[in-house]
C-alpha cells in the first residue's frame, strides 16, 4: 500500500477519506485547523463528494455531523479542547440519543496553551458522556483509528470521541493507508424516536447507555492498540497513553527486550514493564 509522510492531523483526515467518510464539519482553532484543510484541498475528497464546510461555531459543527450520522452516513467533526465547550450541549445528547452512522468528534487538545487561553483535558469530557474515547500514540495509530472508530461507532451505534494533542498534530511520521472503504448508502433507523430527546424516551436511552459500559470496555480489551510489554525488570511498572507512551519510547531508546505480544521493529521496547492503553 501507498506510504505517505503526513502530520498528525493530514494522517486523521486521510484516515477519515479512507474510511467512507460523507462529511466532516469543524469550527477552525490550532490544533485541529488542518483536518478540515486537507479535506477540503484534498483531489480524492471532491472526486468522492464529502462534504466539507467550516461552521459558525462548533456546536453547529457537531449538530451538522449528528444530522448526517443520522441519516446513516459516516461523519467527522473536528475542533480544539476549548471548542469542546461550545458543543458540549449536543455532544452530550448525542451519547443518549446513540447514532446510525459512524460518527467520530476530534477534539485537539493544547498542552502547555502552545495557542490556546487554557489547558483542558477532553477526555474528561468523553467520561462525562460516557463514550468510548480513542487516544493515538503516533501518527500510523492516529490513520487507523479513525477507520476502527466508525467501526464501534456503528457497531455499538454510539458516538466516539478522538483526542489528540499538539505535538501528535504538528508533527510527520510516515504512514501506511489501507485500502478506501465505500461511503454509506443514506438509511433511517428502525426506531426513529430514539432521536427525540423527551424525558420518557431519554430516561430509556440513558438506561441502555449505562449498561452499555460494559460492552465498551470488553470491545477496548479486544480493540488491539492496547499493549502490555513485558521486561526482565519488574520493580517498576509504567502506563502511559497518546503521546505520553511516544515520549516514553524516546527515554528508553537502547534497552530493547523481544516479547511474543509485540513485532520488533513496532516500537523500541524499554526495559521495564509498560502497559500502554487507549
Amino acid at each position: 500500500m501507498q506510504k505517505l509522510l503526513l502530520l498528525g492531523d493530514e494522517a486523521i483526515a486521510q484516515g477519515a477519506i479512507d474510511s467512507g467518510l460523507s462529511g466532516i464539519y469543524a469550527y477552525p482553532g490550532t490544533p485541529s485547523t488542518e483536518i478540515n484543510e486537507y479535506v477540503q484541498q484534498s483531489k480524492e475528497a471532491k472526486a468522492l463528494n464529502i462534504q466539507s464546510s467550516w461552521s459558525v461555531n462548533e456546536k453547529t459543527a457537531m449538530e451538522a455531523a449528528l444530522g448526517m450520522s443520522y441519516a446513516g452516513k459516516r461523519a467527522m467533526v473536528c475542533m480544539k479542547h476549548v471548542g469542546l465547550n461550545v458543543a458540549a450541549d449536543p455532544f452530550i445528547n448525542s451519547a443518549i440519543t446513540g447514532t446510525n452512522g459512524g460518527l467520530i468528534l476530534l477534539s485537539a487538545d493544547d498542552p502547555s496553551m502552545h495557542s490556546s487561553q487554557n489547558e483542558q483535558d477532553s477526555r474528561f469530557y468523553g467520561k462525562f458522556a460516557l463514550v468510548p474515547v480513542l487516544e493515538p500514540s503516533n501518527q500510523q495509530e492516529a490513520y487507523d483509528m479513525v477507520s476502527y472508530g466508525f467501526e464501534i461507532s456503528e457497531k455499538l451505534k454510539t458516538p466516539v470521541m478522538l483526542r489528540i494533542t499538539t505535538r501528535l498534530a504538528h508533527s510527520r511520521s510516515g504512514v501506511v493507508r489501507k485500502e478506501k472503504i465505500a461511503q454509506n448508502t443514506g438509511s433511517m433507523p428502525e426506531n426513529t424516536r430514539q432521536f427525540v430527546l423527551l424525558p420518557a424516551i431519554a430516561r430509556k436511552k440513558y438506561k441502555a447507555l449505562l449498561l452499555n459500559q460494559q460492552v465498551f470496555e470488553s470491545e477496548s480489551e479486544t480493540a488491539g492498540f492496547n499493549k502490555y510489554i513485558e521486561g526482565r525488570d519488574k520493580r517498576l511498572g509504567i502506563i502511559a497513553c497518546g503521546i505520553a507512551f511516544n515520549y516514553l519510547m524516546e527515554n528508553y531508546p537502547d534497552r530493547v527486550v523481544p516479547h511474543p505480544l509485540v513485532k520488533i521493529g513496532q516500537y523500541p521496547l524499554p526495559h521495564q514493564m509498560i502497559e500502554k492503553t487507549i
